[in-house]
């Protein structure tokens, strides 16, 4: 394989995509089960779309459409990666914020989907997000929220290049 990323075909690339959405899953898993850091909210919703984005590159890794498909798959895939670039960016917005500049304590997810109607989990996610504030994990002194915004980014870029490309 070539370590050039400009000369890799669309299914390559697409392929790739899908294994660092993998990755970053499979982090976020043993972070979660083996460090023992427990996800907030807005962690909870970026794994959602870490997976679409994975998902749909995966389908068009397999699929290996003709050049409208790969740009239906590039599309696609750089709408789950747009959606996971504002939840990531809210979310490192809020880190940036003073204790005191959050809003209250939110309810637990799990708790919220129970019991709340589908708009307040929305409201509770985005609005009341006090325990997403904080960072209790770094490297390279980057909090996981801009690792994960970072990623959605280079997804997002990927998938309008090879997705709007000639195909290969």
């Amino acid at each position: 394989m070539n370590l050039n990323p400009l000369a890799w075909s669309n299914r390559t690339a697409f392929f790739v995509a899908f294994l660092v959405c993998a990755a970053l899953m499979g982090y976020a898993f043993y972070a979660q089960y083996a460090q023992g850091f427990e996800p907030c909210m807005l962690c909870m919703v970026q794994r959602v779309f870490v997976s679409a984005v994975g998902l749909t590159a995966l389908l068009a890794a397999l699929h290996g459409p003709k050049a409208w498909g790969w740009k239906v798959y590039g599309a696609i895939t750089a709408m789950w990666a747009g959606i996971g670039i504002y939840i990531a960016g809210r979310h490192v917005y809020l880190q940036s914020l003073s204790p005191e500049e959050l809003d209250g304590c939110a309810p637990s997810l799990q708790y919220a989907l129970e019991y709340y109607d589908a708009l307040k989990v929305l409201k509770t996610i985005f609005i009341r997000d006090q325990d997403c504030g904080v960072i209790d994990w770094t490297f390279l002194g980057l909090s996981m929220p801009n690792w994960v915004l970072f990623f959605f980014i280079a997804l997002f870029v990927g998938a309008i290049y090879y997705g709007f490309r000639r195909a290969r």
